[in-house]
C-alpha cells in the first residue's frame, strides 16, 4: 500500500515520501506518531515532519492527541475521503498553477509581438485549456462535496 501511495505522489508531481508517509498511515488501523512512522518508513524525522506539513495542508490527514494522555504527541490517521484528498490537491497544487499560467500567458503575449502567427495561436491554446481548466475544477470540487 505505501508503494502504491508513493508512486501516486510521484505522478502528481508531490516527494514520493509524501506518498510513502500517507500509505502508511492509510494502512494503519491507529493513528500514529511521528515517531511511528519514522520507524515504520526507516525515514528521517526531518523527511517525515516535511510529509506531515504537506499531508496536513492538502487535508489529507487529521490529527488526534496522545491516546495515553501522558505526553505531547500528537497522532496522525489518514482521511480517506475521496473529497478531502481531490479537494486539497485541487486548493493547494492545482488552482494556484492555474493564477501563476495566466501571468505567464500575459507575460508570452506581451513578448511575441504581432509578427508571429504561429505563436499567437499557441499561447490562444494554452489560454484555451486554461479556461477549460478553470471552469473544469469547481464542478469536480462541486460534485466531491469539496471547498
Amino acid at each position: 500500500m505505501v508503494t502504491l501511495f508513493a508512486d501516486g505522489a510521484k505522478l502528481l508531481g508531490i516527494p514520493k515520501s509524501v506518498g510513502e508517509v500517507y500509505g502508511i498511515l492509510y494502512a494503519s488501523k491507529h493513528a500514529l506518531a511521528l515517531d511511528g512512522i519514522v520507524d515504520l518508513l526507516g525515514m528521517s524525522k526531518g523527511s517525515v515532519s516535511q510529509a506531515l506539513k504537506m499531508l496536513r495542508v492538502l487535508g489529507a490527514i487529521t490529527e488526534a492527541n496522545d491516546r495515553d494522555n501522558i505526553g505531547r504527541k500528537t497522532y496522525y490517521q489518514a482521511d480517506i475521503e475521496l473529497k478531502s484528498l481531490v479537494g486539497g490537491f485541487i486548493q493547494h497544487q492545482v488552482r494556484p498553477h492555474l493564477e501563476n499560467a495566466e501571468n505567464h500567458l500575459a507575460d508570452m503575449r506581451n513578448l511575441e509581438g504581432s509578427e508571429s502567427q504561429f505563436y499567437t495561436e499557441r499561447i490562444d491554446k494554452l489560454e484555451s485549456w486554461r479556461k477549460k481548466a478553470g471552469f473544469l475544477l469547481p464542478l469536480i470540487q462541486r460534485y466531491l462535496g469539496s471547498k
